[in-house]
C-alpha cells in the first residue's frame, strides 16, 4: 500500500508491507503520474554480511525490540513500570484531500501518523497513541523522517541575549541529539532543524527543514545508523509525560521543502507562522509602533515620569504604550510579589487609569507586562498556597522565583481570574507576558497547562494581542505562537547583536511576529555606544518600537527616530506582510537581507555594516527574488549617513538606478563606504 501527500513544491510518499508504514520519499514535488509502486520498490536496501536477515523498517515510529539498530520511536510501559514491546501491524488509512492518518494497531495500542498538507507550502505532522489501559510513555516521536546522503545539519543555539545562533554540523556515524530540559522551548536548544544539500546557501540549493511546535522541554534526534540510512526525530524532552494515561500525543512537526537555498525555507515558514499559526484579533489591523518603558524605568512608576515620557514616544511616532515590570503587589525590585496581580497602591493610588487616560489622550493604545506562571516567596499568593509550587521546596531559585504547576485546575483558575480583573477593570489591548525562570522539573503537563491559560484568557478577552517574552527569546515556536501574536526576539537592545540575531531568526520567523527596539544610547546589556540611525533603521526591519528614557535624546537623535520610525509606518502595510530574504554577502562583515513584498512589486534591501571590511572597498551586493527580465528603480534611501570618508562618485549617492533582476542578482549593486555600525538601506521598485 502506497500514499502520498503533496503541497507547494514539497511531497511526501509513503508505504507498508503490512508494518508501521514509513516514508521513502521526502523532498521537491514529485510528479503527479510517479508510480509510487515502483518507488517503493526503489528504496528497498541490499542485504550483505553482518545483518540480519531483513532490514528492519525505518518506519514512522522505529519499534524497540524489532531488531532496529537505532534510537527507537516510541518507549512505553504498562503503568507499574514493565516494558512493553508491542508489535505493531498495519490497520487502516483515512484519507482526505490533503489529510492522511494511518493507524496500525498491537495489544490494545492504536498509533496513529497524522499527516496534513498546509496551504501556506508546509506540511504538518503529529503522532497519536491511545491504548485500552492506562499506560507510561517514556518517548513518543512526532512521524519519524529519513534524513538525505549529502549535505549537513544546521540546528539552533544561543543564550540570553545572544539568541538564535547557526550551528553546522556534519553528518557522522551516531547521534546527534539536543535535548531542551528547561521546561520551555529554550534560548540554548530551539526546537528547529535545517538539512542543507552540499553548496547550500542562502539563494541556492536543496534543503529540508523542521519545527517542534511545542513550548515545554523537548528532544531532537538526527541519527545515522551503521547501515547508513539516516533518521530525524523530535518529540517531547525524554519522560516528560510524568503519569499514566490512556491517550498520549505529540505536537505538530511543520516541515518544508526548498530548492532555492535557505531562503525558500526561510519564506515557507515565515508565511506558515504569519498567515495559518497565528490567530490575529484583527489581521486587517496594522501592526503599532510599540514604545516600551522598561529600560527607562524600571521598577520606578512615577505617574509624572511615564506621562512624560509618554508625550515623548507619542510625538517620535509610538502608537502603544506599555507598562512594563513593578505595577503590581509590593514590586520595587525582582525578590517579592510575583503571584499577587492586584495594584501597588503606593505607587499608582487611582490604578492605571490616570495613566492610560494620559496615553489615549495621545492617540496610542496601552499595553501591561505580566508574568503569571511564576511566583516568589515574598508573596501573599505563596504564603496561602506553597503547594501550588512545581517541584521541591529545596530547590534553587532562579530571579528570586518559583514556578507555579499550571497542571493544577485551581492553580489556573486563580491566575485566570486575577489577570482577567486587570483586563476587565481597565482598557488593554496588549500583555506582555513574560517567563524568567527555568522550570525545576520536565513536564508536559505544564505546558499543557499554560496553553490552556493562555486559551481560556483569549476567548474572555479576545481583542486582546499577547507578546511571548521568555528572558527575551527563551520561548519562541509555532505552539505559542498559535496562541500569542509576538515574540521579544532578545533582551538585547544592542544594534550590532540584534542584526545577527534577526538576521538568522528570519530564516523561521515573519517580520510581523519579530519584536525589535531602539534602545537607550547606552546599551544596558553590552555598554556599547551605537549611532541612532543605526540603533533605529535595525528596529525597523521588523515590528519597530523603542526601548528606553526618551528624555535622553538629543535632538539630532529625535530627528532621526522620528524619520526612521516615518518610514517604517509608510511601509509595514507591504514589509509586515513580505517575506525576508537573507543575501549570500561576500563581504564577512555585512550583513544584509532583503524584504520582499508579497506582490514581488517592491522590496527593501538593509545592508548592515558590522564591522571594518578587510579589504578597501565595498564588494557588491548581489539581491535575490527578482523576475530576472523585470526592470527595478533602486533607490538608496539614506545617503545621509555616509561618513566624510566617502567621497568618491558612487552612482547610488545621487541618484536612483534602473537596472534588471538579473544584473542586481549577478551583478549587484555598489554602496558607498560605510563606517562599522551603519546601515544601508535601499529601496526598489518595479518599473
Amino acid at each position: 500500500m502506497h500514499w502520498r501527500i503533496d503541497t507547494q513544491g514539497q511531497t511526501i510518499a509513503l508505504a507498508t508491507e503490512g508494518g508501521i508504514p514509513e516514508v521513502i520519499y521526502w523532498g521537491p514535488s514529485l510528479p503527479e503520474a510517479e508510480d509510487l509502486g515502483q518507488l517503493a520498490l526503489a528504496a528497498r536496501n541490499d542485504i550483505t554480511g553482518g545483518m540480519l536477515d531483513k532490514l528492519p523498517s525505518l518506519s514512522l515510529s522505529p519499534e524497540p525490540g524489532r531488531a532496529f539498530q537505532g534510537q527507537p520511536g516510541h518507549m512505553l510501559a504498562e503503568a507499574d513500570g514493565t516494558p512493553l514491546l508491542p508489535a505493531f501491524r498495519f490497520d487502516r488509512a483515512e484519507a482526505a484531500p490533503g489529510r492522511l492518518t494511518l493507524h496500525s494497531r498491537a495489544e490494545g495500542l492504536t498509533l496513529s501518523h497524522h499527516l496534513r498538507a498546509e496551504d501556506t507550502g508546509v506540511i504538518t505532522l503529529q503522532t497519536t497513541l491511545q491504548s485500552d489501559r492506562p499506560i507510561r510513555v517514556q518517548w513518543l516521536a512526532a512521524p519519524v523522517l529519513p534524513a538525505p546522503q549529502q549535505g549537513e545539519m544546521i540546528d539552533v543555539h544561543g543564550k540570553w541575549i545572544g539568541e538564535f545562533h547557526l550551528i553546522r554540523t556534519p553528518w557522522a556515524p551516531g547521534i546527534r541529539l539536543r535535548e531542551a530540559r528547561t521546561g520551555r522551548s529554550g534560548h540554548e536548544h530551539p526546537p528547529y532543524l535545517i538539512l542543507a544539500g552540499e553548496g547550500c546557501t542562502n539563494t541556492a540549493g536543496a534543503a529540508l527543514a523542521l519545527h517542534y511546535a511545542w513550548s515545554g522541554g523537548h528532544r531532537m534526534v538526527a541519527e545515522e545508523l551503521p547501515d547508513g540510512r539516516r533518521q530525524v526525530q523530535f518529540g517531547h524532552a525524554l519522560g516528560a509525560e510524568t503519569e499514566p494515561g490512556t491517550r498520549f500525543q505529540t505536537a505538530e512537526l511543520i516541515v518544508a521543502c526548498s530548492s532555492q537555498g535557505l531562503n525558500g525555507l526561510g519564506a515557507a515558514f515565515q508565511r506558515d507562522l504569519r498567515d495559518r499559526v497565528v490567530q490575529w484579533p484583527d489581521a486587517a489591523r496594522p501592526r503599532p509602533v510599540h514604545y516600551n518603558c522598561w529600560e527607562a524605568v524600571y521598577f520606578d512608576h512615577k505617574l509624572d515620569t511615564l506621562a512624560e515620557i509618554a508625550t515623548r514616544a507619542a510625538a517620535l511616532g509610538a502608537e502603544r504604550f506599555v507598562l512594563d515590570d513593578g505595577w503590581f503587589g509590593r514590586r520595587d525590585d525582582d525578590t517579592s510579589s510575583l503571584g499577587d496581580w492586584t495594584m501597588d497602591r503606593r505607587k499608582w493610588p487611582q490604578g492605571l487609569h490616570p495613566l492610560i487616560r494620559h496615553v489615549h489622550s495621545l492617540g496610542m493604545t496601552f499595553g501591561l507586562w505580566f508574568e503569571p506562571e511564576m511566583v516568589n516567596p515574598d508573596s501573599d499568593l505563596f504564603r496561602a498556597h506553597p503547594d501550588w509550587m512545581l517541584g521541591p521546596r529545596d530547590q534553587i531559585t532562579g530571579r528570586q522565583q518559583m514556578v507555579l504547576n499550571l497542571a493544577l485546575p485551581e492553580v489556573r483558575e486563580n491566575l485566570f481570574q486575577q489577570v482577567s480583573a486587570i483586563l476587565q477593570e481597565y482598557p488593554i489591548d496588549y500583555i506582555k507576558w513574560d517567563h524568567n525562570r527555568l522550570l525545576p522539573v520536565v513536564d508536559a503537563a505544564q505546558t499543557r497547562g499554560i496553553y490552556d491559560l493562555i486559551d481560556r484568557l483569549r476567548v474572555a478577552h479576545p481583542g486582546v494581542e499577547i507578546e511571548s517574552c521568555a528572558s527575551g527569546g527563551g520561548r519562541i515556536d509555532a505552539g505559542i505562537l498559535a496562541r500569542t501574536h509576538r515574540v521579544w526576539l532578545s533582551d538585547s537592545n544592542d544594534a550590532l547583536e540584534r542584526l545577527r540575531i534577526q538576521h538568522d531568526a528570519a530564516l523561521f520567523l515573519p517580520a510581523a511576529v519579530t519584536g525589535s527596539h531602539v534602545g537607550p544610547r547606552h546599551c544596558h546589556t553590552s555598554g556599547r555606544v551605537l549611532p541612532m540611525a543605526f540603533r533605529a533603521w535595525v528596529a525597523a526591519q521588523r515590528h519597530m518600537g523603542f526601548e528606553m528614557d526618551l528624555r535622553e535624546l538629543t535632538e539630532d537623535e529625535a530627528l532621526t527616530l522620528g524619520r526612521v520610525t516615518s518610514w517604517w509606518k509608510a511601509n509595514r502595510d507591504w514589509t509586515m506582510a513580505g517575506t525576508i530574504l537573507r543575501l549570500d554577502s561576500d563581504d564577512p562583515a555585512v550583513t544584509a537581507e532583503m524584504q520582499v513584498s508579497a506582490a514581488g512589486d517592491r522590496f527593501v534591501v538593509f545592508a548592515g555594516q558590522a564591522e571594518t571590511s578587510r579589504q578597501i572597498l565595498p564588494r557588491p551586493l548581489r539581491l535575490a527574488g527578482l523576475e530576472p527580465g523585470a526592470r527595478y528603480t533602486v533607490t538608496l534611501t539614506n545617503p545621509e549617513d555616509a561618513p566624510r570618508q566617502s567621497r568618491g562618485p558612487t552612482a547610488m549617492k545621487a541618484a536612483p538606478l534602473t537596472l534588471t533582476g538579473q544584473a542586481l542578482m549577478t551583478r549587484g549593486i555598489l554602496l558607498p563606504v560605510a563606517w562599522p555600525a551603519t546601515m544601508w538601506v535601499v529601496e526598489g521598485r518595479k518599473a
